[in-house]
């Protein structure tokens, strides 16, 4: 192999990208005090939430405290990740007449925002929001033990892939999302530090339709760099790909791929300069570590197999895949960097206040519900992963999901920032400490669990479809119909089954990609 060299460090990026978990949820018991010279973490922290008075059940134990998760399916049902929940899991205020036991796409002005926008969060609203989103998913007010599992996270030993990688390479104890919102703005302002002033998925054709926002894939092809995106089987359609539809339309056929292909590509040294790689994401037995939406079942609290033990075991392979590729030529272990991130918490637990950020057009409107943009979401999970990097390494200061185009962006010659937001986002340079790489052998091992098959007797996918499910559903079906597809007029969304509405939505978002077909 030739001659190594930390500049080539950054020749190929790889990103994995989860959803929906915070850095509490899920790292936040990584590092005892005093193991490391300083970790963000909840150990030794006295971290609880007040219930609201207007629970039924057990408003006078007064709070809920921090504790660990009793499965790997919790928290069931899925918390609310809208614009208007986090306004309520940030500063514990929620409109009682118009806003309580409501959906988050049918919450009103002013959306739980506080009067005073420069109110500093105080992280206390999760478990009224929670209780909330609950009534309004299940239709009825939830147990104390129902409603405490927000907060609840993870231990290492639960979490051993994930916390292994954390562990032995470096983990961000101060990264945040980038708007304090739900999936389709947070994935649209990691490759374009912008989501052209979307704040919420729906209305559903809106990112289709008109989020126009140059993209790093655009940037890529410009400065004849290659990309690929890559999606986990069974999906037969891009996340990515949708989010970016006027951008991305014409590429649709060539560039979105399997992870079969992945595999395939870092065995063989020819991983284009970035990949970003989507698990399963809508479907039974998904891997993408969100928690369970797909089926309203009250009295069975499961999702299996665990998204969180499925989402693990992709992580084990890709990681694998790099750490073994020693291709002379082209990408291997030595140049790559893996970046394992989240695009959002998804209204599960984090204690730490997000900061202000600098709006992506500071002389713009105001977005979508009357978001200017001026703070970032919540902390989530991110780990690098290079051979150019120390174990047990901790990076203290704050960095968000826009920190990786703009790395990309001065590394690799790209020009001008996309926004003002990556234009100030701080760079992942520094976390390459070593001036001599970590011989792959001497890299963790990480050993996945068994994934459960899927258990259709357990959560029948003729149960119906959650609140939240038609929601999602629906939407997807509209966004299928804004790309030209022909989809089936659906009169009472209550109606459809969950393994229904699966295939509804495969069938007619699958053709827009071809890649991805099943064999």
């Amino acid at each position: 192999m030739a001659e190594l060299d930390r500049q080539n460090a950054l020749d190929h990026v790889v990103v994995m990208m989860f959803e929906n978990r915070s850095f509490d949820h899920l790292l936040g018991r990584l590092y005892q005090p005093g193991e490391v010279k300083s970790f963000e973490g909840v150990i030794g922290k006295d971290l609880s939430n007040p219930i609201p008075p207007w629970a039924e059940h057990g408003a006078d134990r007064g709070v809920v405290h921090y504790g660990v998760a009793e499965n790997m399916n919790t928290p069931y049902p899925d918390p609310g990740e809208e614009y208007p929940h986090i306004n309520t899991q940030l500063f514990g205020h929620i409109d009682p007449l118009s806003n309580r036991g409501v959906s988050g796409e049918r919450m009103v002005v002013p959306f739980n925002a506080p009067a005073n926008p420069d109110q500093v969060p105080k992280m206390d609203g999760f478990v009224t929001d929670y209780i909330s989103a609950f009534i309004a998913e299940m239709g009825r007010q939830p147990t104390y033990d129902e409603y405490s599992q927000i907060m609840t996270g993870y231990t290492p030993e639960q979490m051993p892939v994930l916390s292994v990688l954390a562990r032995g390479f470096a983990t961000f104890d101060h990264w945040f999302a980038d708007v304090p919102s739900q999936t389709f703005t947070n994935r649209s302002f990691f490759h374009a530090g912008t989501a052209s002033g979307l704040v919420v998925n729906a209305p559903y054709g809106n990112f289709p339709a008109h989020n126009s926002a140059e993209t790093l894939f655009d940037r890529l092809e410009a400065h004849s760099l290659t990309w690929r995106v890559y999606c986990d089987p069974p999906s037969l359609y891009s996340l990515t790909g949708l989010i970016h539809a006027p951008r991305l339309r014409t590429r649709f056929a060539t560039h979105f791929l399997s992870t079969d292909q992945f595999f395939e590509d870092s065995h063989n040294g020819k991983l284009p300069a970035y990949s970003f790689i989507e698990p399963q994401i809508i479907g039974h037995a998904h891997n993408d570590m969100h928690p369970a939406f797909i089926v309203q079942t009250p009295d069975v609290n499961l999702d299996p197999p665990s998204s969180l033990i499925a989402g693990e075991d992709l992580l084990a392979r890709v990681y694998n895949a790099i750490r073994s590729s020693a291709s002379q030529t082209g990408s291997n272990c030595f140049n790559t960097l893996l970046m394992v991130v989240f695009d959002e918490h998804g209204g599960t637990y984090d204690h730490v206040p997000p900061p202000p950020a600098t709006p992506p057009d500071p002389a713009g409107p105001p977005g979508q519900m009357g978001f200017t943009f001026n703070c970032l979401g919540i902390r989530v999970p991110a780990i690098a992963i290079s051979p150019w990097i120390p174990e047990k390494t901790v990076v203290t200061d704050t960095y968000r999901n826009t920190s990786v185009i703009r790395t990309l962006r001065e590394r690799w010659n790209l020009g001008l920032p996309f926004t003002a937001r990556d234009a100030d986002a701080p760079d992942l340079s520094r976390v390459f400490a070593l001036d001599v790489p970590r011989e792959p052998e001497n890299w963790p091992d990480v050993v996945a669990r068994p994934v459960p098959i899927f258990d259709k007797s357990v959560v029948p996918l003729d149960a119906p479809l959650s609140p939240l499910a038609q929601a999602v559903t629906m939407g997807f079906l509209e966004l299928a119909k804004q790309l030209g597809q022909t989809v089936p007029e659906i009169e009472d969304p209550a109606r459809l089954k969950g393994g229904e509405a699966i295939e509804l939505v495969h069938e007619s978002l699958g053709r827009l990609f071809p890649g991805l077909q099943r064999s």
